[in-house]
């Protein structure tokens, strides 16, 4: 004997249900109402006609009838070029992603037992990171017995900070996670 529903498809849905989050738009629109409210392309209200009548306008127009407003009573129509109006929605919504800020960590790992030229070229890594408004995170990682002796690791993240104040500031100070001893650094412009 089988309890619940054997329909693996899932519920049928409507044919003129929208849960995509797309406005409807020319022969999709289907209201309740027998009448919507119709927006004309340069933002005038035609008024409250029947949606066979409002898509006789839109094709006067030559352009698309699209629901805005389906929640309303009645709902609103608006006609416009849709194409032309998903291009835009697109273009201010990647020309808002360009400007967001975008800070990205960078890490850069150490030994205690890294020699000093190695870390003057990891420090080069770091400023230019630095400079390119990206936090660095830099690690310094003990293996062994090396983790008895933490201040060998800490003279090196100082060392590191120090050398790179002039463009950057420490925004955690060196501290042990584990069995690494971590500093992280954010961009900063030093004035002069």
């Amino acid at each position: 004997m089988a309890y619940g529903n054997n329909n693996k498809k899932g519920p049928r849905r409507d044919a003129g249900n929208n849960n995509s989050g797309e406005p409807r738009i020319n022969g999709r629109i289907r209201v309740r109402t027998p009448e919507v409210r119709v927006i004309d392309p340069d933002g005038e209200q035609l008024g409250i006609m029947s949606v066979d009548d409002a898509l006789e306008q839109s094709e006067r127009f030559g352009l698309d009838l699209v629901e805005v407003a389906p929640k309303a009573k009645p709902p609103v129509c608006r006609i416009m070029d849709y194409g032309k109006f998903k291009y835009q929605q697109n273009k201010k919504a990647s020309e808002a992603k360009k400007k967001g800020a975008r800070v990205e960590l960078k890490e850069i790992k150490l030994r205690p037992k890294t020699d000093d030229h190695d870390v003057e070229t990891k420090l080069r890594h770091a400023r230019r990171f630095l400079e390119k408004n990206n936090k660095v995170k830099i690690s310094i990682m003990f293996r062994g017995r090396e983790i008895t002796h933490p201040e060998i690791a800490r003279e090196m993240l100082e060392r590191a900070a120090e050398e790179l104040a002039d463009v950057s500031e420490v925004e955690q100070p060196p501290r042990m996670e584990g069995r690494n001893m971590t500093l992280l650094l954010s961009f900063s412009k030093k004035e002069v």
